[in-house]
């Protein structure tokens, strides 16, 4: 199996390269300390074609594939890690659920501002008892004439200090049939949008708080049953978290490389010691054999569906080795490399919250292994018959 680019994806990534070289490196270790949403990145790399890459053409997108997508995160990641995310929100967040399920008049009302850089868009899906447990949320949206009234709240929501529009997974009657979503404007009545709270990263997010909110019947993205359409669309968003984890990881490995093969103590550089060959040799070996699963899995996904388990294993595997170059490289580098001067502390701090966003590791280890023994492992407890609740 050839797993060299084609012609075509060279020249893409060498484009892209070239564009953040030109226009990103400068402020890199300033742009990783704010925490709020770059849209001065946004609207610069909707010009240069890198927000919708993966919507269709008849969107206002790229038409492009999900494995330029991915090409795309590398190469700003290996320049500016922070603008990465910018890439990911425009072509695997809750933007491509959106443009996926969205009608024609929810695209023509909000697609427009979102792929411009003018916009961003926040999911609201884990709640305070519902986190890897999605399916338990309680966020209700419940049905009045011509509107729906939503209560609730939402906790974890990215990008929610500076969203303008959120979409919110809601609960329309009891069951998983019953879970679907909606669309929310920021000033919408009865929404609050909280204080900011940070997280490690530094990347801030807001309680969102729903009090007999309403909003218009055209405002509904999936209604009652859309449950597995939205978990179906987020194993594309693995995708672009498992391509910033292992990025951000190789931006750390590269830096620290360099740094070793430079900086000398007791009068020979770094890399001239058998401790630290060895630590670069079992991260090169992590790094590449977690590219090609990532490799794998956007490849296969653009033929088709994305596989469950192929997105999973590859999520599972980027975002481990991705801390772990992260955490070695700051090791290497010692002092420096702990400094808020260099951008590997930074990549050590987002790296570990991609091993629990979008599926925590220990999830997605479940996934892997329902897969190895081909049956489903039911998470909740076993319910008790009438006579056990009986006794």
């Amino acid at each position: 199996m050839n797993f060299d680019f084609t012609e075509e994806q060279k020249l893409f990534a060498d484009s892209v390269h070239k564009f953040a070289q030109a226009h990103l490196a400068k402020d890199a270790l300033k742009r990783a300390h704010e925490p709020r949403f770059p849209f001065d990145v946004a609207k610069l790399m909707s010009e240069q074609g890198l927000m919708g890459i993966t919507i269709p053409e008849k969107d206002g997108g790229i038409g492009g594939t999900l494995m330029d997508a991915v090409i795309a995160i590398e190469q700003v990641a290996l320049v500016c890690p922070r603008s990465a995310d910018v890439v990911q929100f425009g072509n695997f967040g809750p933007i491509r659920t959106f443009a996926e399920y969205a009608t024609p008049a929810q695209k023509e009302r909000w697609l427009p501002a979102l792929l411009s850089g003018g916009a961003v868009m926040s999911l609201g899906m884990t709640e305070p008892a519902a986190g890897s447990a999605v399916t338990e949320l309680t966020t209700s949206a419940k049905q009045d004439g011509n509107h729906y009234i939503i209560n609730g709240s939402k906790l974890f929501s990215t990008f929610s200090p500076d969203a303008k529009v959120f979409l919110v997974y809601v609960r329309y009657a009891p069951g998983l049939g019953g879970i679907g979503s909606v669309l929310v404007e920021r000033d919408t009545p009865g929404f609050t949008v909280g204080t900011p709270s940070s997280f490690m990263s530094g990347e801030e997010w807001s309680e969102l708080h729903f009090e007999n909110c309403r909003i218009p019947a055209e405002n509904v993205l999936l209604g009652p049953g859309g449950f597995k359409k939205q978990i179906a669309s987020f194993n594309v968003e693995r995708l672009g978290n498992s391509a910033r984890s292992l990025a951000l990881g190789r931006y750390a490995y590269n830096t620290a490389r360099d740094y070793c093969a430079t900086r000398e103590q007791f009068g020979r550089p770094l890399c001239e010691f058998q401790g630290l060959q060895w630590k670069f040799a079992e991260m090169a070996i992590k790094l590449e054999g977690a590219q090609l699963l990532l490799y794998r899995a956007a490849t296969n996904a653009d033929r088709g569906l994305p596989s469950a388990y192929e997105t999973a294993i590859a999520k599972a595997a980027c975002n481990q080795t991705g801390f772990e170059l992260a955490h070695e490289a700051v090791q290497a580098m010692g002092a420096i490399g702990y400094s808020r001067e260099a951008l590997v502390e930074y990549c050590m701090r987002r790296c570990r919250g991609w091993m629990i966003a979008g599926g925590s590791i220990e999830i997605l280890k479940n996934r892997i292994a329902e897969h190895v023994f081909d049956r489903r492992f039911d998470q909740r407890p076993p319910r008790r018959t009438g006579a056990e609740a009986a006794e």
